[in-house]
């Protein structure tokens, strides 16, 4: 069950008005689920009621979950390998350029240790058409490879090589159930008002980069349901992810503080202080998260509209990610 402690402390934080919704999942080594649904999916311009069913934006959530994910099953499959530089996937990358850009690895890609810078405004730079040929001409500022600089440009790249390696567009991957890159927007939660876009976003994507692209890019534009995460949350927890090796060597350390495809547990991090050395997750900026601890034998998921209606609230949700996953291990 929900530990009481868990439960109070979403409580406050929705009846507050610090966060409009939350969703709760746990799921333990024996398979036993617990979920909690609290507030709402939206506040303005009307009240919504949150519902089981809704689909959330899961932002950052979609490099491990999506993207991560499918170069390690294509890895399985013979068609790249990690240690591949990028011209490999990506022969015309910066073809007029020195940068070293098309030296560095899908392995340094994955882990944000390709010294990519972290982000750039190329919702700016025109149409979508545009977007995906000067991000592969940009003459980007590249920093020696091997310290980490989380990186959205990374990820932007990989979602291109994933294009070119299968020829199809990231929207046309077929998905586990839960997961979608088309939710309807009467069934999904509400993030945050635009300023660029002058609307309310629902049923779309809430990062710009990802919008201008087209609506899906390597780093943003996956939505899910609480049950649709939870399912890829018991399948890291409890085998079936990806094959053993390739599940076992996502979760394996490989930068200071990350491990393939997610964020290690380390001090200060969003889990919070009781995971276990061994334990891994990750974090979406509109306020989704979800981590693995396997060594306790448990997987939580946490999703809130947090920027709904806007990013600029001031609530600390990383503290409250922080004092749930306390709270969750605690009561084991």
């Amino acid at each position: 069950m929900i530990p009481e402690a868990t439960r109070a402390l979403l409580e406050r934080a929705v009846g507050s008005g610090g966060i409009p919704g939350a969703a709760l999942g746990i799921v333990w080594a024996t398979g036993q689920r617990d979920t909690l649904m609290l507030g709402h999916a939206q506040l303005q311009p009307e009240a919504v009621p949150l519902q089981p069913s809704f689909w959330w934006d899961l932002a950052s959530l979609i490099k491990p979950l999506f993207t991560a994910q499918a170069v390690l099953r294509a890895t399985e499959a013979g068609r790249l390998d990690l240690d591949d530089p990028l011209s490999a996937h990506l022969p015309d990358l910066a073809w007029m350029q020195t940068t070293t850009l098309k030296e560095r690895t899908l392995r340094q890609l994955l882990t944000h240790t390709a010294g990519l810078p972290a982000w750039s405004p190329l919702y700016t730079w025109g149409t979508a058409a545009t977007i995906r040929a000067r991000v592969l001409q940009e003459p980007w500022s590249m920093a020696e490879p091997g310290s980490v600089v989380y990186s959205d440009l990374g990820y932007i790249l990989l979602g291109r090589v994933l294009e070119r390696v299968y020829g199809q567009l990231l929207a046309d991957f077929v998905l586990d159930d839960g997961l979608t890159f088309g939710p309807d927007p009467a069934h999904s939660v509400a993030t945050e008002h635009c300023l660029w876009r002058e609307r309310l976003l629902r049923g779309e994507t809430h990062d710009e980069n990802a919008a201008a692209l087209g609506g899906v890019s390597g780093h943003a534009g996956l939505f899910g349901t609480l049950e649709g995460v939870l399912a890829q949350a018991e399948a890291l927890l409890r085998g079936g992810w990806l094959s053993p090796a390739a599940q076992a060597l996502a979760a394996q350390p490989h930068a200071e503080g990350r491990t393939l495809a997610f964020v290690q547990a380390q001090p200060g991090w969003s889990g919070g202080s009781l995971c276990s050395p061994q334990a891994f997750g990750h974090t979406g900026f509109t306020g989704t998260g979800f981590w693995v601890d396997p060594v306790q034998g448990v997987a939580w998921v946490l999703l809130t509209n947090r920027v709904h209606p806007t990013r600029h609230s001031g609530f600390d949700i990383q503290g409250l990610r922080r004092a749930v996953g306390n709270t969750v291990l605690a009561a084991l």
